[in-house]
């Protein structure tokens, strides 16, 4: 999801992205050592950059994936939001725009509520909230057992992580990443006029 969202950032000329990563929490690390399907996406995700305060403060827009947790973002979303205290008193991230992107293990495992509660610490932040309007992404109008919302792209992952997502989820994690990019450039116009 994360790499088509970036993909579809790159199709607005002039746009530079970066991927980065959230950092691991050493006791997820201590529980989960030895479960294949983690060590897997440890290792598939260690070549990403984790990211930093300069990071955010680079970036005209940002892409935020978590996978749900509860119809929450992941504990390491959480802990790495709280930290960004001092971004929150500089105002480092205000009318920059924020697109949200999650996965579940199951349809019903909390897509929408997981976004929707995302929004608010990007909203205290500053961020512009961006979705994935019916309209751009016709795709979403389906009873398909399949991610994507207007609040943003997401996916199904199944219950052991197997499960790659359709090219209709990933039309619409494209489409958000466009948007960004797009809106970035209009908001960027007007913070430096």
């Amino acid at each position: 999801m994360a790499q088509s969202v970036e993909q579809g950032a790159k199709t607005v000329d002039d746009t530079e992205t970066r991927m980065r990563r959230i950092p691991e929490l050493a006791e997820t690390k201590k529980t989960l050592k030895g479960q294949k399907d983690y060590e897997k996406a440890q290792k598939d995700q260690s070549k990403i950059p984790e990211i930093t305060f300069d990071d955010l403060r680079w970036a005209d827009g940002i892409c935020w994936g978590t996978p749900t947790r509860y119809g929450n973002m992941s504990s390491q979303m959480k802990q790495f939001m709280d930290s960004t205290g001092e971004l929150w008193s500089e105002g480092a991230l205000e009318d920059k725009p924020a697109g949200i992107f999650t996965s579940t293990a199951t349809i019903h495992g909390g897509q929408e509520s997981t976004l929707i509660t995302s929004m608010i610490p990007l909203l205290h932040l500053g961020m512009v909230i961006v979705g994935t309007p019916y309209g751009q992404n016709p795709q979403i109008r389906t009873t398909e057992g399949i991610g994507g919302t207007p609040y943003g792209p997401s996916t199904l992952a199944g219950i052991d992580g197997s499960r790659q997502p359709v090219e209709e989820e990933l039309k619409t994690a494209r489409q958000l990443g466009s948007r960004v990019a797009k809106v970035s450039k209009a908001l960027k116009k007007i913070r430096t006029s």
